[in-house]
Order: C-alpha cells, then structure tokens, then sequence
C-alpha cells in the first residue's frame, strides 16, 4: 500500500475512533442523533441541553433505528426517548432485556443484546450502565419513556425493551396513572392527528439524587410531550388546546411536593399520589428548566 493511500486509511479510521466526552462514535453510538434525526420533529433534536455527560443513542435492532435516547452516563438513565408514535399492530411482545454493547466497548456490534441469563454480565456492561440485578429488590420496576404500546411492528415494541430506554418507575404510577396518559395520547393520535405525532418522554430526576443499588438514578418525576404538526381541521372546541402539542408530567413519588404535580385526594388509595397534571408544552419547557438548569426546546419552532 502506499504512503499517500496508508495516510488516507489512517486518518479516516482516526476520525472513527475519535472520542466524545469519552463516550464512542462507531455504530448508533455517536455525539449526535444523525444516524436517526427522523424520530425528531423537523429532524431537529431538543436545544438547550449540554452535551458533557449525556451519550446520544441510535436504538439499533435487528438491522434497523426504531427510535432515539439521550443517555446519561453517570445516572445509568436515559433523560429521554423520542419516537414517532404508530400504534401497536399485535400484543405485547415477551420481556426479553437488553442492553447498549457500545455503551461498553467502542467497536462492539452497533445492534443492541440481550442479557444472558445463563452467564454472568460482563463487568464492562456493569460499570457503563444499568443492569438487570440493578431492579432486584429496588421497590421500582422497569418504567418504559417510550412504551411498547406506541409501536406498531413486533420489532419496533421488542426495541423498547433494552434498559437504556428504561428508567425506575413506582408500580403504582408505572400500571396507574402513567398507563392512563399513555393510552389517551394514543387515543388522541388515532383520532385527530393526520400525519406523524412525534413525542419525546423523560424523567426528572431529585434535587437531590436518590439511586436504586446506589448506582442508577430513581427520578422523582415523569414528563412527556407530543407534536402533532398535522392534525384535524374540525376539532371538537374541548380538543383545540391539545393541538399541535401538548405535555404532562407525573409524580413518581406519593412524599413529593405538590408544587408541580397536586394529589387528588379523592383518587384510589394505590394510584394516589402518582397522578399526572396535563399541560401546556410551554409550561413544561419552564418546569424543565427550572429543575434541570437547562433553557430547553423540545420541538424546533414549537412544532409550527
């Protein structure tokens, strides 16, 4: 080989290998979301938010991007998913876990794996992310930001289940008034929205951090909000306010204040204290901010 051709061949592999923040650049892994800028309203991913220590993710499955995360890398949590929401066209699919390789080592396959419940996890896999014997015995379970249920394939909903699409979600929010929201979304998209609804869901984490196996980040809060640029013309007067975008978010914790979400004290014993207050994008844009230090955009334009 020559040496103009041995230079060539050395810088590109040098640009693939460049790091980020220490975190890896081959395969969905990268410092930005451009293998997967469709999940994004005007392919323009949330604005405000510094890029030291969050590791964008391209969730990669069986050959195939199904939607987009921003991980946090010391919290072993994603802040959020962001996907285009296509109801399911068959059941739930079985929990088979999974995680991000890449999170782990730098030239690993670009498809995220599945736990091997018959070998021990790689300590590598430990120390990058979340795990599954991190759950065990937490008092949370999974808590799904984008949910099987707004997938349409089999393999869209198997995608939701790798841990770094997970956060932990008290059962009683998680089966409750969590399910409830993401179900009323859905019906608002089946019935009024014309074209793609993209939504984005996260987590808010405590002022002060509280961890599950003093190693992933328990959030005290969930959020999410929708965009759907394309909707019906003839809304009903009670929907308008709903259109193009709207957003919740829901405790996560029955002790938390009710300066942002109040307690319906009239609710069900086992759902009160997880309810969910809707509103505005804007005013969750302003939550957000005040809580994370970020002057966040969750849709370029406000989804104009």
């Amino acid at each position: 080989m020559s040496q103009r051709k041995m230079l060539q061949f050395s810088t590109g592999a040098l640009l693939l290998l460049l790091p980020w923040f220490g975190g890896l650049v081959l395969g969905e892994i990268s410092d930005n979301f451009s293998q997967c800028l469709n999940f994004f309203y005007n392919e323009t991913p949330p604005s405000g938010i510094p890029a030291a220590g969050y590791q964008p993710i391209c969730q990669r499955y069986k050959n195939q991007y199904h939607f987009a995360s921003l991980y946090h890398r010391q919290h072993r949590a994603p802040l959020y998913s962001a996907y285009i929401l296509s109801p399911a066209d068959g059941k739930r699919p079985n929990n088979i876990w999974k995680y991000e390789p890449q999170l782990a080592f730098s030239r690993a396959s670009p498809e995220m794996k599945s736990f091997d419940g018959n070998s021990p996890v790689d300590q590598n896999v430990i120390e990058s992310q979340a795990v599954l014997e991190d759950y065990k015995n937490s008092g949370y379970t999974k808590g799904h930001l984008n949910p099987s249920m707004h997938q349409k394939t089999m393999a869209d909903r198997e995608a939701t289940f790798t841990l770094t699409n997970i956060v932990p979600q008290q059962a009683g929010s998680n089966s409750g008034p969590w399910n409830g929201l993401e179900r009323e979304v859905l019906g608002k998209f089946k019935a009024y929205c014309n074209g793609s609804m993209y939504v984005i869901t996260g987590a808010l984490p405590y002022i002060t951090e509280r961890w599950i196996n003093n190693r992933v980040s328990a959030p005290e809060y969930m959020w999410s909000a929708y965009c759907c640029p394309s909707y019906s013309s003839n809304l009903p007067m009670s929907m308008k306010k709903f259109f193009p975008t709207y957003a919740a978010v829901g405790r996560n914790d029955r002790n938390s204040s009710q300066e942002i979400v109040p307690v319906n004290v009239k609710a069900r014993a086992s759902v009160r204290g997880y309810e969910v207050r809707r509103m505005s994008l804007e005013t969750l844009e302003d939550i957000l901010a005040q809580r994370l230090g970020m002057p966040i955009s969750l849709f370029h334009g406000q989804c104009q």
